[in-house]
């Protein structure tokens, strides 16, 4: 079957379970095709399947929307930290985060710890894309970063690796995305903001940037990724810290 046809009978199929009685019969169907989320076993799961399936099937690789420089917000809003900074931010702020590292490991054959400075010197990527946030709020920013598939090919990713799972320095602070996110060119590990290094109110000094879904998802202060093919063994098994607190490990927009 082609590859149109196969998209075509995907989601129509979905689209009709989804009317009628659906959503447990959606997530049959997206299973047949290798996309059902890590909590789809929540109360909310089946629904979350529905989205992420769907999302894929009918986006494939489009990007977010881009913006033009004019439309660039004035006053963008930065989410409190919660709970605050700890100790062992502060004393790497102090230093102008000279000793800050993303420790990258798990499925790759060359497993690396890399420097800021290391990270400025990698292909860089600037997008003027918006953050839109669960809670109603949003804001359009330039964003300047390493993609994050240049760090993958880097570390030389085992071909199994399914899911990429990044940690914030804020304990219990951690989520990951699939491979299609991983690889997207606008998932970018973010290093400066509108022209200058990245805010610590905005998540320097490195955050991660996923347009393509709702802002919870691009964590902020990372310190870690980890290349797997197996969610379960991680946390609750959810994919990610945000599940425990009711949110859908998939937020495509």
């Amino acid at each position: 079957m082609s590859g149109i046809s196969r998209r075509k009978l995907l989601t129509t199929g979905l689209t009709a379970v989804a009317g009628v009685s659906g959503l447990a019969a959606a997530a049959k169907l997206a299973g047949r095709d290798g996309l059902i989320p890590p909590d789809a076993g929540t109360l909310f799961g089946a629904g979350g399947t529905l989205t992420y399936a769907a999302q894929r099937i009918l986006m494939g690789h489009a990007g977010a929307r881009e913006f033009d420089r004019r439309q660039i917000s004035t006053a963008p809003f930065a989410n409190p930290v919660d709970p605050p900074l700890d100790g062992a931010f502060g004393r790497l702020q102090a230093a102008g985060f000279a000793d800050w590292r993303i420790d990258v490991d798990g499925m790759v054959a060359r497993p690396a710890s890399f420097s800021l400075a290391e990270l400025r010197s990698f292909p860089q990527r600037t997008q003027i894309t918006e953050v839109a946030c669960e809670e109603g709020w949003s804001y359009i920013a330039e964003w300047t970063g390493v993609p994050l598939a240049h760090i993958l090919e880097r570390v030389d990713t085992h071909p199994q690796a399914r899911y990429v799972l990044y940690r914030s320095i804020q304990k219990d602070w951690w989520d990951s995305i699939d491979m299609a996110d991983a690889l997207h060119p606008q998932t970018i590990l973010t290093l400066a903001m509108n022209g200058t290094d990245l805010p610590v109110p905005f998540g320097g000094p490195v955050r991660l940037r996923l347009p393509r879904q709702l802002g919870y998802k691009s964590i902020k202060y990372i310190v870690r990724l980890t290349l797997t093919d197996d969610l379960k063994k991680f946390g609750s098994g959810l994919g990610s810290s945000e599940p425990d607190l009711g949110y859908s490990w998939y937020a495509g927009i």
